[in-house]
């Protein structure tokens, strides 16, 4: 791991995106409540929560970060039949919560593919990405769109 003892205390903040694409009927069917494994956004909310806890020992040499908030921000866009997925993440520490921003979009995309797989194999988990970051010696990040 890279030694972070030097490094300041600040509060820093990630924000990432990602999306399930889908069939309208499989989007329509989520958000009627009517998949067979149940209530799929709240059950991807609570995982992508759970991703960024766990990032640590998901991914080598990640810092455990003692994080004061992770939000996620689960929306349908039935224009383009997909679920947008949305986390932020906050820490006051030495090291950026980028990488547990990240895994809370890619955990909780993973969880919705799952609740529905068995209605449509042909979903697409596409654009995750950071979005922004503040904090630490390096500043501010945002994507340029």
């Amino acid at each position: 791991m890279v030694d972070i003892s030097a490094k300041a205390v600040t509060d820093r903040v990630a924000i990432a995106e990602g999306h399930v694409a889908m069939a309208p009927q499989t989007l329509a069917m989520v958000l009627a409540g009517d998949a067979k494994k149940g209530d799929v956004l709240a059950a991807a909310r609570i995982a992508g929560i759970m991703g960024a806890k766990r990032t640590h020992e998901l991914i080598p040499l990640c810092h455990p970060l003692p994080i004061s908030k992770i939000a996620l921000d689960i929306e349908p866009d039935r224009k383009k039949s997909r679920i947008n997925v949305r986390a932020t993440v906050n820490v006051t520490g030495k090291t950026g919560v980028e990488m547990e921003a990240l895994t809370a979009v890619t955990v909780a995309c993973l969880t919705i593919y799952d609740m529905v797989k068995a209605t449509e194999r042909g979903m697409r988990i596409e654009g995750i990405r950071l979005l922004e970051k503040r904090g630490g010696k390096s500043g501010h990040y945002r994507v340029e769109e």
